[in-house]
């Protein structure tokens, strides 16, 4: 009687144990995302405002808001998975694309003006709803804001903006990638290593 107990007992601890384990690894993935998150914002910030301004730089201030924009091209692109990852990145280059060369175009011509600012984001949004990228004409508008906008605050040097937001974007999008793959690698490394929870 006391073996079927002590049997009873054994076998509800490796059950525990085998509901518990998915959680602990669940939470566990949650927090190395976070953290991976995290380190590549930061290697996105450095890359642009200390090591790209070394070869170009515009101003302070430009090199920040250069910082800031990988940052959030970072942010975008990285998700749980490398293959979820490069679909993002596939969209944010899409609407990145389409709205620097709509900003390179203009900027070549005219001077900032927020009815030009505010055409350019129309034209976008028409000319992504009839190529059926819907789901991008929300990064393009924003792209097209800021790049116009940072045009108008240093307008000596407008046409560059364009440019320089798109090498911005390239490597925070870069960046997102490769953490996003390097998680994924040492995810599947953890799993393979850690024991198997006895049934």
């Amino acid at each position: 009687m006391q073996s079927d107990k002590q049997g009873a007992t054994t076998l509800m601890g490796n059950q525990d144990g085998i509901e518990r384990r998915p959680l602990l690894e669940t939470r566990g993935r949650t927090l190395a995302q976070g953290v991976e998150l995290a380190v590549a914002c930061l290697i996105s910030y450095a890359l642009i405002t200390q090591l790209l301004t070394r070869a170009y730089s515009v101003s302070r201030e430009d090199d920040l808001l250069g910082g800031m924009w990988a940052v959030i091209a970072t942010v975008f692109v990285y998700r749980e998975s490398y293959q979820k990852s490069m679909k993002a990145a596939l969209s944010r280059m899409s609407a990145t694309v389409l709205s620097f060369a709509l900003c390179l175009v203009y900027l070549l011509i005219l001077p900032f003006h927020p009815v030009g600012m505010a055409a350019l984001i129309g034209i976008g949004a028409v000319i992504l709803i009839l190529v059926d990228r819907v789901e991008d004409v929300i990064t393009a508008g924003i792209t097209t804001a800021v790049v116009m906008v940072m045009a108008g605050i240093a307008p000596q040097h407008a046409w560059t903006q364009p440019i320089l937001r798109l090498v911005d974007t390239n490597i925070g999008m870069a960046v997102g990638i490769a953490v996003a793959w390097a998680g994924m690698k040492l995810g599947s490394q953890t799993r393979r290593c850690s024991p198997a929870t006895a049934p």
